[in-house]
């Protein structure tokens, strides 16, 4: 049999959510307003929040790398003080150049800016600072055309921080190095031809202090330790100028080890080879000693 209609309809419909629930412990409908509300200012966001008394966090725009590395430039050219003293801020040069490896890292700028830093410790004397730029773009980009320039600013670092030549020559020995790797991988290179040059002047550095301390052992008749760096001289920096000065003394520890007729042989040697220098009077002086 079909369900009736009731004869009256109820003066007030159910409420669907009722306030309370059997065995609910409070009422649902401020629950869910609490979430309603809770849901609205996680949506909101900052601006939700505007009227708390803090402003969100403003970030400033970082300009485009081609202006960055203008400024750069620009920074690295300094003013004049007085119209005499030119006064160059190398520590904001540097920041303004370091901004675009920071932003860019991939842009063509990036290995530019990379450059002027190195340039600008180079000019302001850091030369530690300035020679682990060029080396680092040396070495990942030994292909590019500026290599050979980074290299040899590299040699010019250590060059820069050679000691006297009774000092240590460890950095003039680096320089050698980084010049000897120049010319071996650009050896057309225009920088190699100024490398080249600076070559030949460390070479005959290194040689002289290789001389210095045999001479050192030769007054103090530390004749075989003398004899080693003599050989050494002639050995490793043939063609120098120093040959005969080397010939000659090593013929001196030869003669005070009772090894004449090798002493000899090396006074006639500088006697023939080298007439008009004063190690050659001297070895004259020894051979006619001898006869």
């Amino acid at each position: 049999m079909p369900d009736q209609m009731p004869d009256q309809m109820p003066d007030r419909m159910p409420d669907p959510l009722p306030d309370r629930m059997p065995g609910a412990r409070g009422p649902i409908r401020r629950l869910l307003s609490f979430r309603s509300l809770l849901l609205l200012l996680l949506l909101a966001g900052p601006l939700g929040l505007s009227g708390c008394g803090k402003e969100a966090p403003r970030f400033e725009d970082v300009k485009p790398a081609d202006e960055l590395y203008a400024e750069g430039l620009e920074k690295l050219k300094g003013r004049k003080i007085l119209g005499l003293f030119r006064y160059v801020d190398y520590d904001a040069a540097i920041e303004t150049f370091q901004s675009i490896i920071d932003n860019y890292p991939f842009s063509e700028f990036e290995e530019k800016a990379q450059l002027k830093i190195a340039d600008a410790y180079f000019e302001d004397e850091r030369y530690e600072e300035a020679l682990a730029y060029y080396q680092e773009f040396a070495d990942q980009h030994s292909t590019d055309p500026r290599a050979p320039g980074a290299l040899l600013r590299v040699a010019q670092c250590h060059y820069e921080q050679v000691e006297s030549i009774e000092r240590d020559q460890g950095a003039a020995r680096k320089a050698t190095e980084a010049l000897e790797v120049l010319i071996q991988t650009h050896p057309y290179a225009e920088e190699t031809r100024q490398g080249e040059e600076m070559l030949v002047e460390l070479r005959t550095r290194l040689a002289g202090n290789m001389l210095h301390i045999a001479d050192f052992y030769l007054k103090r008749g530390h004749w075989q330790s003398a004899a080693s760096r003599y050989r050494r001289v002639l050995d490793e920096f043939p063609g120098l100028g120093l040959d005969a000065r080397a010939l000659y003394r090593l013929g001196l520890c030869l003669e005070n080890m009772k090894r004449d007729d090798e002493a000899l042989r090396l006074y006639h040697v500088v006697v023939e080879n080298y007439a008009d220098t004063p190690s050659a009077r001297n070895a004259r002086a020894r051979i006619a000693r001898a006869e």
